[in-house]
């Protein structure tokens, strides 16, 4: 009884650990900005997609929503921050449906198995992203408005930055649910 007690918290431990690992990756792929037209791109969703599928649908979710607290309680892991604040006050800017959106990412990228073919994993991919988008523009409508442009100004600029995330996971799926089996 008392082995299985030590192996459960072990486990806690990894699972905590891997975690916190993951938020940093997060934060620092916030931070990365790469040169795309029309706008720069971060790698978050890059980074999203990859735990979901590297950690699983429950431990990438729960390492989304760790990164998420951190942001909210001050810590300067979003994409423009400290910069343009932090905190709450950041969180619920124009942003905030973007950032929710990467619990459902998350959450749809460690729940498919991604074993079918190619153009079914593509579509997996897509339909995992989308909950980004889609919440964004959501969170953006009720901000600033129905009557503003909001997919030529919350989705279009972003999506062939998008395609090519998507690409980079769809080529090292593979690898990614190889190391999926060491975690």
């Amino acid at each position: 009884m008392e082995l299985i007690k030590e192996i459960k918290q072990s486990k806690i431990l990894k699972n905590v650990f891997i975690a916190l690992m993951g938020t940093i990756l997060l934060a620092i792929s916030s931070k990365i900005k790469i040169p795309f037209y029309p706008v720069p791109m971060t790698m978050q969703t890059l980074v999203v997609l990859f735990l979901g599928i590297a950690l699983g649908w429950k431990l990438g979710v729960a390492t989304v929503v760790l990164y998420l607290f951190e942001g909210i309680i001050g810590l300067p892991v979003f994409s423009g921050s400290p910069e343009k604040g932090v905190g709450l006050i950041y969180f619920t800017g124009p942003t905030m449906g973007y950032l929710i959106g990467f619990i459902f990412t998350a959450y749809f990228a460690g729940f498919f198995n991604f074993r079918k073919n190619l153009f079914i994993k593509f579509l997996q991919l897509l339909f995992s992203v989308s909950f980004i988008y889609i919440l964004g523009i959501l969170w953006l409508g009720a901000l600033i408005g129905w009557d503003k442009p909001l997919f030529q100004l919350g989705v279009q600029p972003f999506l062939l930055a998008e395609l090519f995330k998507i690409l980079i996971i769809l080529i090292s799926l593979p690898f990614i649910r190889k190391l999926n089996q060491y975690l």
